[in-house]
């Protein structure tokens, strides 16, 4: 009897020695290749796009390009016609397979790996090219077998575009839902601590619906402990994700993968995987984790340096020759105290900026996409600006005079009344200010506006008290006043001489006007200012305190009555005149610019072409300088010429949407903003500085790859 169990014993495992033999060497396999094209025919030197499908039976699963704790990818070895080249396996999102204490990333039942592929562009037609590919994997239920087969598919090649294949349109669109969203508008970091890498999401503005859950699918093998659970949670306005690194595990310099989320990465019934691609950083701190400070401390910094600058860039010094005046005027004033005035000054600016800042975000709450300056893309605040500084040039031409800040009937200053003065010169040079970005700026505005409000808020009032500092400096050191001449008939000229400075403020937002709205309108405008020129001489002719009661009332009330009527006729005539010329920029012979569409920079740049993308405006007086200064150099233009650069002009005078995400792309929502593409799809782009020369420009240039 014990020997009949023996016997039998040995007859079930030489039965199961030879089915295992069988399906490793040559069996039935559980999974059947394919290969299908796209289109129906091939167009010499037109890349098209191939398809390996793999159906699996039930229960059995195949792998993704990172296995996870056991398993082989499949793989494809391509045998093509001459000049034929083939691309990377664009991959599904995997699931996660469980098996007891392992945890693996791989496929059950259909899915799809494309594959574009790229023929020479000498390529001969009316003649078919054969195609042909080796595809293996490792085909897992309770075993795993290897498993591989021959695949090959014949195309005819024409002339003319190929259509799309009748059978296959559909299973190519369904294929490429599953594959994971390429995009930059979601904002990642990560940093290293504690044997784990906790990956940061910021979403983009637009996006209302929630993450609820997602998972990190690393591309690089053995990197994490696959079999533990993804602690995923809220962070600040944005999500936080901790991934358990392997023990000894190497951090690679650039941490590549997929976010899976059945929430959808656009909305609901929109992509679950997003790439990400980032470089992770030790101990990075982002706000909502517990060192949050580290960063706000360098946004605050950045901020600070930042407005100091501002006072130096070309949109502020006009209208800083109000506060200079001030400040002469003061220096040779025994009754006043400067340093009162400094910080006068300051509150102006401040509370400008506060108002500014609340306004932005309360708008980007609502979903709006704005950015700094994006009260200068409105015509109506462009009229109301230029009638505001028109009216400091009058008053310092000697029209008439803002108060009685600067004289009184007995030609003594009053120091109390300066305040006022102080007040709006703060708020004048900040509201000009906003078309500027300075070297700093951009980094800490683009960090702001995507922080809780009171961190953002914070940082705003640093850019506040840098733009005023160097007032409050000057005006708090007594012993610098005393550099400034005594005074005489110099102060009047070059008072004068600062009305020109204001004259050609407005002389910029007039051309700016024109720009977003035509000539027309500007010309009303321009009406609107010769009455307004006409209500401010009367105002000055017969409403100063040397006049009769009755005489100042009567002058006040007329130059209010012309004020108001000229304005409200001028904006209730802006929608009926705003019509934007067609030519809002003129093509440079140097550079031939093109307009600037996210889709067309998405494919050169995935093409391996250089690209140049200058965001821009006409209110943007730096980006004017640059323009003058960098772009029209000679030399940078017979470079772009030389390197074959796609130069890309992001306009942005007007409110345009696609510009402002352009701008988030880049942790920015400021202009001017430069963008180089070195020509590799692989490497980040470079971002030049604020203000730039013919020698920065070329020194960038250096690094695309030729």
């Amino acid at each position: 009897m014990r020997i009949r169990f023996i016997r039998f014993f040995l007859f079930l495992c030489l039965l199961t020695g030879i089915t295992y033999a069988q399906n490793l060497f040559g069996g039935k396999s559980r999974v059947e290749a394919g290969l299908i094209a796209e289109e129906i025919s091939v167009q010499p030197g037109k890349a098209f796009w191939l398809a390996i499908s793999l159906q699996m039976e039930e229960g059995w699963h195949t792998y993704w390009r990172n296995p996870g704790d056991s398993g082989l990818e499949t793989k494809i070895q391509w045998e093509l016609p001459d000049g034929f080249t083939a691309g990377k396996i664009q991959w599904p999102a995997p699931e996660i397979i469980r098996e007891e204490h392992l945890v693996t990333y791989g496929y059950h039942g259909m899915i799809y790996l494309l594959v574009q592929l790229t023929p020479p562009a000498e390529l001969q037609t009316n003649q078919p090219v054969l195609v042909k590919a080796r595809v293996s994997w490792l085909e897992c239920a309770d075993i795993c077998v290897p498993g591989e087969t021959n695949v090959s598919l014949s195309l005819p090649v024409k002339a003319e575009t190929p259509e799309l294949h009748p059978a296959y349109m559909e299973t190519f669109a369904t294929a490429r839902t599953k594959l994971p969203l390429v995009s930059e508008e979601w904002q990642f970091q990560a940093s290293i601590e504690n044997n784990t890498i906790i990956i940061y999401a910021q979403p983009p503005d637009w996006m209302k619906s929630e993450i609820e859950k997602a998972v990190f699918f690393p591309y690089t093998t053995g990197l994490i402990k696959y079999a533990e659970e993804q602690e995923f949670s809220l962070s600040g306005n944005g999500y936080r994700l901790v991934v358990p690194l392997k023990e000894k595990a190497v951090t690679p310099d650039t941490l590549a993968g997929i976010l899976f989320s059945e929430s959808g990465w656009r909305g609901p019934e929109s992509e679950k995987a997003i790439e990400v691609v980032i470089e992770p950083k030790e101990n990075i701190v982002i706000t909502g984790s517990g060192d949050a400070l580290t960063s706000i401390w360098m946004a605050i910094l950045f901020s600070f340096l930042g407005g100091i600058i501002l006072n130096l860039m070309p949109c502020v010094l006009p209208v800083l020759s109000i506060k200079i005046m001030g400040i002469i005027n003061q220096a040779h004033d025994n009754s006043a105290r400067p340093w009162q005035h400094g910080w006068i000054f300051t509150l102006g600016v401040l509370v400008s900026f506060w108002v500014l800042a609340g306004i932005l975000l309360i708008l980007k709450a609502g979903g709006a996409h704005l950015g700094w300056g994006f009260q200068l893309q409105s015509p109506v605040f462009l009229i109301l600006l230029s009638v505001f500084m028109f009216l400091f040039a009058l008053s310092m031409f000697g029209v008439f005079e803002i108060g009685t800040s600067l004289t009184t009937v007995g030609g003594r200053t009053n120091g109390k009344h300066g305040f006022w003065g102080s007040f709006i010169s703060g708020i004048t040079a900040t509201i000009v200010a906003t078309p500027c970005t300075a070297p700093f700026m951009g980094s800490a505005l683009g960090f702001a506006l995507i922080q809780p409000v009171w961190i953002s808020m914070i940082i705003f009032t640093f850019l506040g008290l840098g733009m005023a500092a160097p007032f409050v400096l000057i005006s708090s050191i007594p012993a610098l006043l005393k550099f400034i001449p005594k005074p005489g008939r110099w102060m009047e000229s070059l008072k004068q001489f600062m009305g020109f400075l204001l004259a050609a403020t407005v002389v910029w937002l007039l051309w700016v006007l024109g720009i977003q709205s035509g000539a027309t309108l500007v010309t009303i405008v321009l009406f609107n200012l010769l009455f307004t020129a006409l209500a401010a001489w009367i105002y000055g002719r017969w409403g100063h305190l040397a006049m009769p009661k009755k005489n100042r009332i009567t002058a006040v009330s007329l130059a209010l009555v012309i004020l108001a009527l000229s304005n409200g006729l001028t904006y209730a005539n802006i929608d009926n005149f705003n019509q934007a010329p067609k030519d809002m920029h003129p093509q440079d012979d140097g550079i031939q610019w093109k307009t600037f569409t996210q889709q067309e920079v998405d494919l050169l740049v995935k093409d391996g072409k250089p690209v140049f993308i200058d965001c821009t405006a006409a209110w943007c007086l730096s980006c004017q300088v640059n323009e003058e200064v960098a772009f029209s150099s000679s030399e940078v233009q017979q470079a772009f010429k030389d390197l074959n650069i796609h130069a890309f002009k992001a306009d942005w005078t007007s409110q345009d949407e696609s510009i402002t995400k352009a701008l988030a792309r880049f942790n920015r929502n400021s202009v001017p903003l430069y963008v180089l593409y070195k020509g590799n799809p692989d490497k980040e782009p470079v971002i030049l500085p604020e203000l730039i020369t013919p020698g920065i420009i070329m020194d960038a240039l250096k690094s695309i790859e030729r």
